[in-house]
C-alpha cells in the first residue's frame, strides 16, 4: 500500500509543480514524449484566424489548420474550430500535459483574395514545398498584402451591384442612375456610423432606409413602376449571399454551433433591412404617397440581352466587392448570367420560384467546384458572387409594401418567400459541391470523400 500512496504523492507533486512554474512534468524513461513547437501552433492558429475571417466555412478552417499541423509534425494534434474563436492543442505524450492555444475571432472582413492567397499556402505546406520558417514569412505577406483593387473601387462596387439589378428588374438608365447614387450615400452613412462605433444592425437599418427613401421619392415624383428597381437594386447590394451560403454549408457538414451562429448572423442582417425599408413604407403610406405592390417587377419569362448583361454585371461587382482574385472575376460574371438564364427557362416552364433558385443553384455549385478544383482554389469566390442575381429583392420589398398597405397575411407568404428563395440558393450550391466532392479521391487539405467522420450514417441519433 505504501508504494502506491508514494506514486499518487510524486504524480500529485509533479502536477502542483507545473501548474505553479508552468513546466510540464518529466516523462518515464520508457516513454519519451515528442516535442511541441510553440511556433508551429502560432502559425496553425494564425492561418485559421485569416482564414475565419475572410470569410472560409468553418469545415475548411478545420481542414486547413489540420493541414499544416500534419506537415510540421505537430503530435496528436486536436482542432476545434468555431464562429468566433479556436483552439489547437497537441499532445505530446510520455504522460506530459497537452499544449494549448486559442484565438478569438474579433472582426471579419471578407477578402475572397487572401483566402485564395492562404488556400494554396497550406496545400504548398502540405505537400512539403515550405518549410515552416518560409511558411511564417509568407503569411505574414499574406496579412500586410492589400486587395487586387483600389479602395475607391471597392466602395464604389456596391453602387454598381445596386445600379445593375435595378436594370435586371426592369429599370432604365435614370432609374439605374438614382439605386446607384442612393446605395452610395447609404453606404458612405453606414460608414460614417461605423467610425463612430455604432453596431452594424444601425448601420445597415440606415443604408436601407436612405434606398426605400429613394424609391418613395421616386413614387412621390409620379414613377411609381420605376420605384420598386430602385429599392431592389439596393436591397440586393445589402443582403447577405456570403454568410447564407457559409452558414448553411457548416450545418450540412455538422458544425451546428457554427450554423446557428451565421445563420443568426443572416437573420439580423435580414431584420436590419427590413426595419429600415419598413420605417420608410409605413411613413409613405401614412402621408398618403401611393406605395402599392400593382408595380412591382414580375420574374421573365422570355430571354432578354440586357436583363442576361445585367445579371453577369451584378455578379462581377459582387465579386469586386468581395475583393476576389482578378481571375474570378470573368468566371463569376459569366455565373451570374448562366444562374439567370437558367431560371429564366425554368420560370417559361412553369417552376415554382424556390424550386427554380435551387435547381439553377445546385448547376452552378456543381460547375463552380469543378472549376475550383481544377484550378486548386477554394469555392467561395467562384459561387458566393454567381448567385447574386437571384437573392430574393423583390420579393423582400413586396412582403413590406403588403405589410404596411393593409394585407398583412400576404406580405408574411412574401416574406416567407424571400426566405425559402435565400435558402434554397445556399443549399443548392452547397449540393453542386457535394456531388462533386462525394466522387474524388483527395482534396484541398486532407478533404476528398473519405476525410469527414462526420458523414458517416447516424440514424438519426
Amino acid at each position: 500500500m505504501a508504494p502506491v500512496m508514494g506514486r499518487a504523492a510524486e504524480r500529485l507533486r509533479q502536477t502542483w509543480h507545473t501548474l505553479m512554474e508552468g513546466a510540464p512534468p518529466e516523462p518515464p524513461e520508457d516513454e519519451p514524449s515528442e516535442i511541441v513547437n510553440a511556433r508551429t501552433i502560432d502559425l496553425v492558429l494564425r492561418v485559421g484566424e485569416l482564414l475565419l475571417a475572410s470569410g472560409e466555412s468553418t469545415e475548411r478552417v478545420n481542414e486547413a489548420m489540420l493541414g499544416i499541423a500534419v506537415a510540421y509534425e505537430l503530435p496528436r494534434c486536436e482542432v476545434q474550430v468555431s464562429f468566433t474563436s479556436l483552439l489547437v492543442s497537441a499532445h505530446p505524450g510520455g504522460g506530459a500535459l497537452p499544449v494549448t492555444g486559442a484565438r478569438a475571432i474579433r472582426r471579419r472582413t471578407p477578402a475572397y483574395w487572401r483566402l485564395t492567397a492562404l488556400h494554396q499556402l497550406v496545400q504548398d505546406a502540405s505537400i512539403g514545398m515550405l518549410e515552416q520558417e518560409e511558411a511564417l514569412e509568407r503569411l505574414n505577406e499574406i496579412k500586410r498584402g492589400r486587395a487586387p483593387y483600389p479602395p475607391w473601387l471597392l466602395v464604389v462596387s456596391f453602387g454598381l451591384i445596386s445600379a445593375s439589378a435595378a436594370i435586371l428588374v426592369g429599370g432604365g438608365p435614370l432609374i439605374a442612375l438614382t439605386a446607384f447614387v442612393s446605395t452610395m450615400l447609404g453606404d458612405r452613412a453606414a460608414a460614417a456610423l461605423a467610425r463612430r462605433g455604432m453596431a452594424e444592425f444601425f448601420q445597415l437599418l440606415v443604408a436601407s432606409a436612405i434606398a426605400a427613401t429613394a424609391a418613395v421619392t421616386v413614387v412621390a415624383l409620379g414613377n411609381p413602376g420605376e420605384a420598386s428597381s430602385v429599392v431592389t437594386g439596393a436591397i440586393l447590394a445589402l443582403l447577405p449571399g456570403r454568410p447564407l451560403v457559409a452558414s448553411i454549408q457548416d450545418g450540412i457538414t455538422g458544425d451546428l454551433v457554427s450554423a446557428g451562429a451565421r445563420l443568426l448572423e443572416v437573420f439580423f442582417i435580414i431584420a436590419a433591412i427590413v426595419a429600415g425599408l419598413g420605417m420608410v413604407v409605413y411613413v409613405a403610406v401614412r402621408l398618403n404617397v401611393d406605395v402599392s405592390v400593382d408595380h412591382l417587377p414580375q420574374a421573365p419569362a422570355l430571354f432578354a440581352p440586357i436583363p442576361i448583361l445585367a445579371a453577369a454585371a451584378v455578379s462581377l461587382a459582387f465579386a469586386v466587392s468581395l475583393a476576389a482574385p482578378r481571375k474570378v472575376l470573368f468566371a463569376a460574371a459569366v455565373g451570374g448570367a448562366l444562374i439567370w438564364t437558367m431560371y429564366v427557362v425554368l420560370r417559361s416552364w412553369n417552376v415554382t420560384p424556390v424550386l427554380g433558385s435551387a435547381i439553377a443553384a445546385i448547376i452552378i455549385g456543381l460547375l463552380a467546384s469543378m472549376l475550383a478544383r481544377r484550378r486548386h482554389a477554394p469555392v467561395l469566390p467562384y459561387v458566393v458572387p454567381s448567385i447574386a442575381p437571384l437573392l430574393p429583392g423583390t420579393l423582400l420589398y413586396r412582403g413590406l409594401v403588403e405589410l404596411n398597405t393593409g394585407d398583412p397575411q400576404e406580405g408574411m407568404l412574401s416574406l416567407i418567400g424571400a426566405l425559402s428563395v435565400a435558402l434554397a440558393l445556399g443549399a443548392g450550391v452547397n449540393l453542386g459541391g457535394e456531388l462533386v466532392r462525394a466522387f474524388q479521391r483527395v482534396g484541398f487539405g486532407g478533404s476528398g470523400r473519405w476525410a469527414r467522420p462526420a458523414a458517416r450514417r447516424t440514424r438519426g441519433y
